[in-house]
């Protein structure tokens, strides 16, 4: 007698991202299926691999017949400074269980976790499984619909953020789309030193960029780029990822001008959704996402540790010290020694 679907055993094993057709299994399987984002296909965890030397390790739930049920990309943390996990998904705020299957492949995450040495495995959001450590008070996502045009998109904001971007739209700024990763990289590395973070190796950027949809979106003033953003695409969403502004970019409210522009033209491209990412709860940053008009939504987390679990995020009093350090050193040497050891961070 032939087994149902639903009583078929389910097999949890490791793919082989080198493999072309294992990698496009893999994308039709995610592309098919609900709550997926760009963080779980093949292209993003083979990415990071290459462009950080943290392995990607990523887990795929078959039935007997061999059909994929389920998802799980890890990317294999190993820091001096913070420590080792195995983490879904490495330089992802979300890319957690995705599909069926969700006992097993977290099981053999664990199980994987153990043979290679690493105390714990977080899983940035999708499914949960039962009896691990959930945290859904430290991070919220900002995520709403875009509206029907550039007018309806200004309305839309409220009133007091939307004088802000009114204020953008009177300075001289000009606004381009493209690919330049080079002028991008400059304006980002100097953002994130101001926020007192090292920055991510450009090989990061790069190499995403070159695995997912995705483009920049720059603006200038007198010629000169004082805001930047690198976007992803994915199934009608846009997800503004990595962008920031120089220290001009305040008083000429770029940052106000970039995210307005990109909302119009991810409407353009065909987009529905504006994904504003995530912030940590009670920050300036999540503030500045409502301000917008964005919903916070709590964004949920699982871990499974043997012993203390890691926390490398900057609110941690830990790396206070750190922190403040970092914004004073001169922006070349952060940017020389940023990259280094921002591979550890996942």
């Amino acid at each position: 007698m032939t087994m149902s679907l639903v009583t078929q055993p389910v097999g949890v094993r490791e793919a082989n991202l080198a493999d072309d057709r294992e990698r496009a299994r893999i994308d039709a399987f995610v592309a098919s299926t609900p709550g997926s984002t760009p963080f779980h296909l093949a292209g993003w965890s083979a990415a990071v691999a290459r462009a950080t030397g943290n392995r990607a390790r990523y887990l795929v739930a078959e039935r007997a017949n061999g059909a994929v049920i389920g998802v799980l990309p890890l990317t294999e943390m190993r820091s001096r400074l913070f420590g080792r996990a195995l983490v879904s998904t490495g330089f992802g705020v979300d890319g957690g269980i995705l599909g069926d299957g969700v006992e097993s492949l977290a099981s053999g995450a664990w199980e994987l976790a153990r043979r290679l040495g690493c105390p714990e495995v977080e899983l940035r959001g999708g499914a949960l499984p039962e009896g691990w450590a959930v945290d859904e008070g430290s991070y919220l996502g900002f995520v709403r619909p875009l509206a029907g045009d550039e007018a309806a998109e200004l309305a839309a904001i409220p009133r007091k953020q939307r004088a802000e971007v009114r204020r953008a739209l009177g300075f001289d700024l000009e606004v381009s789309v493209g690919r330049d990763l080079g002028e991008h990289y400059g304006v980002y590395a100097e953002s994130v030193h101001n926020l007192g973070t090292p920055v991510f190796p450009p090989r990061l950027l790069s190499n995403v960029a070159a695995a997912v949809d995705s483009d920049v979106l720059t603006v200038r003033h007198q010629g000169r780029a004082v805001a930047s953003v690198l976007s992803l695409y994915w199934q009608g969403t846009v997800y503004p990822y990595w962008g920031g502004g120089t220290a001009a970019a305040r008083a000429l409210r770029a940052n106000d001008m970039m995210y307005f522009a990109l909302m119009n033209h991810a409407r353009a491209r065909g987009c529905r959704r504006f994904d504003f990412g995530r912030s940590k709860a009670g920050t300036g940053a999540a503030s500045f996402k409502k301000n917008w008009g964005f919903e916070p939504v709590p964004r949920r987390y699982a871990k499974r540790s043997d012993g203390p679990a890691r926390e490398v995020n900057p609110l941690n009093p830990k790396y206070a010290l750190m922190v403040r350090t970092w914004k004073r050193l001169p922006l070349p040497i952060a940017n020389l020694a940023g990259p280094w050891i921002a591979r550890g961070l996942g």
